[in-house]
């Protein structure tokens, strides 16, 4: 063996005292400036505040710089599966109206895919116009007839398909077929997130299930699979497994993680290119984050009973929904980028019919 070669590996396994008194020195300089950060009250004080920070290292959702400033820093987009029809809410038909009661046929192009549909039907509602750009409301929303001036509504809006899955897909992609990026997998692809902490893309599940397509309507497509969404249930355990067993202690958790860190690195650099596999590393990492902050910020027993009367939680009908919103809330207040809320879920009344 070569003499460099033996005083690389005793280098490796002795310290001389040069080498000893300088890293001891780092170390000491460390505590110097923990004191120093402390008194200046720069360190993180509590779990909420260090659940709400960055972290230096870079990754897949890291925050990045917007090309153009803006006031809008996050999303919740609210998904309604089969919910009611616009000219039922904002959209009213007068041709409903006049046709009314009459068949289809002779009213225009107009194409059915699907059986042999009754007479045309208008709309049970009334509608009048409210704010300053005379908006029409039904009669099924006072209270948002109040604020209509501060809602944008789009009408140029048109679906390709009348089939819900399909529908599904387009509502949330952009296309009609399967395999594209979701519009939140999109966002977090282009702005990352400032917690890294929590999942940058949550998806809060109706508490009867998931919607039609599943979790193709949350996919990252052709993106990387980092950007995918992670789904947040919102009754029971919002996050399925996410604590490790009562008799693994931390120090062993954080052992555990480390290997299989090295492993998978290992494994990776074998398969460059593989985007499932470094989602999959960095997924480790953020559920075991996800352990000290996720709790906290699902746990709404904190609320006051006027926020969540607020929310519609003292009516057994409107419980289940008002949830899913507070829980959207608490996790855009702390640095989650996208929330895709789904109300209305595949359930198996809908398969037997």
């Amino acid at each position: 063996m070569a003499d460099s070669d033996t005083q690389q590996i005793l280098g490796r396994r002795h310290l001389s005292r040069r080498d000893l008194l300088f890293k001891a020195g780092e170390g000491i300089s460390g505590l110097a400036l923990a004191y120093l950060l402390n008194c200046e009250t720069l360190l993180a004080a509590d779990k909420e505040t260090a659940c709400s920070a960055t972290t230096d290292a870079q990754t897949p959702v890291s925050p990045r710089p917007t090309h153009f400033p803006s006031r809008a820093k996050s999303v919740i987009s609210l998904f309604m599966s089969g919910g009611v029809s616009h000219v039922d809410t904002f959209d009213p038909k007068p041709m409903l109206e006049k046709f009314h009661g009459q068949p289809l046929e002779g009213k225009g192009r107009i194409r059915v895919r699907q059986g042999y549909p009754g007479p045309l039907m208008r709309s049970p509602f009334g509608f009048r116009q409210f704010g300053e750009n005379g908006i029409y409301v039904s009669n099924l929303f006072p209270h948002v007839a109040g604020i209509v001036d501060e809602i944008a509504f789009v009408r140029s809006c048109q679906g390709r398909s009348n089939d819900h899955v399909l529908a599904h897909y387009e509502w949330n992609t952009g296309s009609l077929r399967m395999g594209f990026p979701s519009v939140g997998s999109w966002v977090t692809y282009g702005l990352g997130t400032e917690n890294q902490s929590l999942p940058a893309f949550v998806v809060i599940y109706d508490p009867r299930g998931g919607p039609f397509s599943g979790p193709t309507n949350w996919s990252s497509g052709f993106l990387p699979a980092a950007y995918q969404g992670t789904v947040f249930r919102s009754s029971g355990d919002p996050v399925l497994d996410l604590n490790p067993p009562a008799d693994v202690t931390p120090e062993q958790q954080r052992a555990r993680l480390d290997h299989l860190a090295m492993l998978n690195d290992e494994h990776a650099k074998k398969n460059p290119g593989s985007t499932e596999l470094a989602a999959r590393i960095a997924s480790y990492e953020l559920a075991y984050r996800m352990q000290g902050c996720a709790p906290d910020a699902v746990d709404i027993s904190g609320e006051s009973e006027e926020t969540k009367a607020l929310y519609g939680l003292n009516d057994p009908v409107t419980e289940p929904f008002g949830k899913q919103c507070l829980l959207a809330r608490r996790l855009i207040e702390r640095g989650v980028r996208f929330i895709q809320l789904y109300n209305g879920a595949l359930l198996q009344q809908d398969i037997d019919t």
